[in-house]
């Protein structure tokens, strides 16, 4: 039973990398459906894009860094971008037919799976449904329409986020101490938010210098820190709106802002409706 302070502390990682992920960053290189030949197979590279693998047929193994794998028929694989891997076939037995796809994807400045650690290798709970994406994949990454662009990456991240649903997935080790930095960050935002917070107290919050400041936190986050700030500000006025009976006064003071038209202009300019609209509207009831 995880204490109190553990839980916490998994929560603030959760939320991290929630926020992480907004600002991701999403590249095929490849994807194919394939047989691969007798003599597939390659000695140790650290090819800088993951490799994802749905194996339909046949045996092989695959070796990432220490340890070795022999992906079955119905198993979703994935090698992490960087990774030590070499891979071959298994003498005198059908090498593998596999869906693949080679991508990068990217949180911040970094991959990815260097945030996060997981099982590599797992068994596809819908097999329907993964070949039916790889194969929507596929087809669009050989057309040139500018469409397709966006249905390859839809069906890439549907297969992902299907990967991460079935996985416990967790912070690496060697992350732990920047996840833990950029919480400090978010829970200084989380708390201060009815207040007029400056760069320069996020800045303090860190024991950082405030130049440095904007820079790694728009590295790690993909926005300016006051860009963060007032992203924060609308998600938290847009809650307020929809679950409580908080007048647009009381809800403008909640988030920061002592004058009221202040707040429904910055809102406006946000989300395209005044707070009056924006609570009024069927589609933002809870």
């Amino acid at each position: 039973m995880p204490t109190a302070g553990e839980l916490m502390l998994f929560l603030d990682e959760q939320q991290t990398l929630s926020d992480l992920l907004q600002s991701i960053q999403l590249q095929i290189h490849a994807a194919d459906y394939t047989q691969v030949s007798i003599e597939w197979g390659e000695d140790v590279t650290h090819p800088p894009y993951n490799k994802l693998y749905y194996i339909c047929e046949g045996e092989g193994w695959i070796r990432v860094g220490d340890t070795e794998y022999t992906p079955k028929a119905g198993q979703l694989f994935i090698a992490p971008a960087h990774a030590p891997i070499s891979f071959g076939t298994v003498n005198g037995r059908r090498p593998f037919l596999k869906y693949w796809c080679h991508f990068s994807i990217t949180a911040g400045p970094f991959d990815l799976f260097q945030w996060i650690g997981m099982p590599l290798c797992i068994d596809a709970q819908d097999s329907n449904r993964i070949t039916t994406l790889f194969q929507a994949m596929v087809d669009a990454k050989w057309q040139h329409a500018i469409a397709a662009r966006l249905r390859e990456k839809a069906m890439l991240l549907e297969l992902v986020a299907l990967y991460l649903d079935d996985v416990k997935v967790r912070v690496l080790q060697h992350r732990s101490d920047e996840i833990s930095r950029l919480a400090v960050i978010q829970q200084y935002v989380a708390s201060h938010l009815n207040t007029s917070i400056t760069v320069e107290q996020m800045a303090e919050a860190v024991h950082l210098h405030p130049n440095y400041f904007i820079a790694y936190f728009k590295k790690h986050l993909g926005v300016p820190p006051m860009k963060y700030v007032g992203l924060k500000r609308v998600e938290r006025a847009k809650l307020l709106l929809t679950t409580t009976p908080l007048s647009i006064k009381e809800i403008a003071d909640q988030i920061g802002f002592q004058d009221t038209s202040h707040f429904t202009k910055f809102f406006r300019k946000e989300t395209s409706l005044s707070p009056t609209e924006y609570r009024a509207a069927p589609h933002h009831k809870p």
